[in-house]
């Protein structure tokens, strides 16, 4: 078994700001499609799930957003997080292209199930 490239909890941090920034995504990309008040069960989730934190981030929104664009200024913070704020509290300088722990892990993932048999 390879070592960790990071610190557990780095890995389980970086797991939890990610689902979150993807999850905030798919709200906005469900918005695309359905209202916020659908009666559907992934937008109902969606909504209940980021609900709070629209509100917490509401304070620096930018008012002249548009509502279905909210979730995506939210999930940039957690990007930005996540890309430049964490290397910097590691000691990193860079970590390079899909660094990210559940990018990668998602991308290995992908990779496996799409490579041809060997």
């Amino acid at each position: 078994m390879e070592p960790l490239p990071f610190p557990f909890w780095v890995i389980v941090l970086d797991f939890v700001l990610g689902a979150i920034m993807w999850t905030l995504i798919g709200r906005a990309a469900m918005n695309l499609f359905l209202p916020t008040t659908s009666d559907f069960f992934f937008m109902k989730a969606f909504v209940q799930m980021t609900d709070p934190l629209i509100r917490l981030f509401r304070p620096i929104t930018p008012g002249f957003l548009v509502e279905p664009l909210v979730p995506l200024f939210v999930a940039w913070f957690f990007y930005m997080f996540r890309f430049y704020a964490m290397p910097w509290l590691l000691g990193y300088s860079v970590m390079g292209m899909l660094s990210f722990p559940l990018e990668s892990e998602v991308a290995r993932f992908i990779y496996l199930i799409l490579s041809p048999a060997r």
